[in-house]
């Protein structure tokens, strides 16, 4: 077949429609969607049956790096920050000290049993030291499986916020690894301005990404979700460019985004929830080509042992020991380390020392991808079975929806209560969006005179409104009113 843009496209467009029916499919079994699209895509690669060549590392880590910014953005948009500020502290502690804990643990192991030097073990073990975003996310989201006391929230958190640690480690281990006359003490400054400049960047970002959506005025409702793309992106690049972590601002910018009032929401949150799962795929098909199944085969007795030792041993140590400082029982600590997802991340961060021309890339890079396989196969298809073991599962129950999933799902409200708005009301001039709604209710409708008006974000309030308001409960409706500044009737 002759390389066009046309059979490019083609094939594409074949390998995602057949990723999604074999992922709706096959999840019924108990099957992780995202096992088969990295299936799908090492079937059509250079080994499979498809005889796709592909072996560019570079446009696979570039691919890699887009598609985890729509994921961790999406993540962060989907945070209720009300969710995880009881265990915020508990998150940062798994998301850095944990991730540190894992990777050395795993390192010396890796140093101990293989050919590998003690810095490129170090580096194996910091590529698979975190776990993955779009592994957990989707796994624990998919099967909408209820946990008890917070549990639910930390998982997320600290997936969607543990990259950063592992990419800064991997950089720093990589430069180990390149000169060999450096100490490790010399990491540490690279550690602490990825870190402190990432989480400033993403703050300010954030901030200034929602002064700019709901100030700006688009003549289209379907360009403002293009906006957020382009912040998101300047984001990730101008932090990465100032020598930031990018991955920890998009993060924190989003987290912050998708707890603040934006101009047309909805769709903004609508249409991040497609592209996550758009890029999820496109990852692990990507990932899926780039891998040559015959040369995993002669790792796979090595790559089983560390998998092992890293499930059963260094995952466990990062965990209890980066929460000894908090109350919390036994079997949520058990759990949180079981839900130690390897998925794609792992695989991208393996790309850096392919391209940095190391020896021992090749190997390394097939190692990883053997223990994200594994974990995802392993772990991935038994977090019902090991939540109802552990009893920190809600039994016959569902988790139950957030604010977000609320406004997807576009469930109806209970009540509804007609709003007059007065000449000399707070809310009078006003957009929507500043008024600083409860989460819980919306404005379907305006009356404005003798019609009606279907409002966004943008609309402005004016005297002698009627707002139709939808709430979950009569509580709401009473909030509603105090934001209105207006007089329970």
């Amino acid at each position: 077949m002759n390389i066009t843009i046309e059979n490019i496209l083609l094939v594409g467009s074949i390998l995602l429609l057949i990723s999604i029916i074999a992922g709706k499919t096959t999840y019924k079994f108990g099957v992780p969607t995202l096992l088969l699209f990295l299936a799908i895509g090492m079937l059509a690669g250079s080994d499979g049956i498809g005889g796709i060549q592909f072996d560019n590392p570079k446009i696979a880590q570039f691919i890699g790096i887009v598609s985890l910014n729509f994921i961790l953005f999406s993540g962060g948009l989907d945070t209720s920050w009300p969710a995880i500020k009881p265990i915020l502290w508990e998150g940062i502690a798994l998301s850095t000290l944990g991730v540190l804990l894992t990777a050395v643990t795993l390192g010396v192991f890796v140093w101990s049993f293989t050919e590998l030097t003690i810095y490129e073990s170090m580096l194996l073990g910091s590529i698979v030291s975190s776990t993955d975003a779009a592994a957990v996310f989707s796994i624990l989201r998919s099967k909408n499986l209820a946990l008890r006391t917070n549990l639910r929230p930390t998982l997320e958190l600290e997936s969607g916020s543990n990259d950063p640690m592992a990419y800064v480690l991997t950089l720093a281990f990589l430069s180990l690894v390149i000169n060999q006359d450096q100490g490790v003490t010399s990491i540490i400054p690279l550690f602490v301005q990825q870190m402190v400049i990432g989480g400033i960047a993403g703050l300010a970002f954030g901030r200034l990404s929602k002064y700019i959506i709901n100030k700006i005025k688009l003549d289209f409702e379907g360009l403002y979700p293009v906006l957020v793309i382009a912040l998101m992106f300047i984001t990730f690049s101008a932090t990465d460019f100032i020598g930031g972590n990018g991955f920890l601002a998009i993060y924190i910018c989003a987290v912050y985004l998708g707890n603040q009032e934006l101009i047309h929401k909805k769709t903004i949150l609508k249409m991040y929830d497609g592209l996550a799962w758009l890029m999820q795929i496109v990852l692990f098909l990507t990932l899926g080509l780039l891998v040559f199944p015959s040369r995993i085969l002669p790792i796979m007795g090595i790559g089983l042992l560390i998998s092992v030792f890293l499930i059963v041993i260094a995952r466990p140590i990062g965990v209890f020991i980066s929460l000894l400082p908090f109350r919390m029982k036994l079997k949520r600590r058990f759990y949180i380390s079981w839900v130690g997802l390897r998925g794609a991340a792992p695989i991208v961060f393996a790309t850096y020392p392919l391209l940095a021309g190391i020896d021992k890339a090749n190997m390394i890079f097939n190692i990883v991808f053997f223990i994200s396989v594994t974990s995802i196969l392993i772990q991935g298809t038994s977090l019902s079975v090991v939540a109802k073991w552990l009893k920190v599962a809600m039994p016959g129950e569902t988790k139950k929806p957030s604010p977000t999933d609320l406004l997807l799902a576009e469930n109806p409200k209970t009540e509804m209560k007609e709003i007059f708005i007065p000449p000399n009301s707070f809310a009078v001039s006003k957009k929507i969006v500043e008024l600083g709604f409860p989460k819980n209710a919306i404005i379907a409708m305006i009356k404005r005179d003798e019609s009606y008006i279907t409002p966004n974000g943008s609309t402005t309030i004016e005297p002698q409104d009627y707002l139709i308001v939808l709430a979950e409960r009569p509580e709401i409706i009473k909030e509603v009113y105090n934001t209105l500044h207006i007089e329970l009737t």
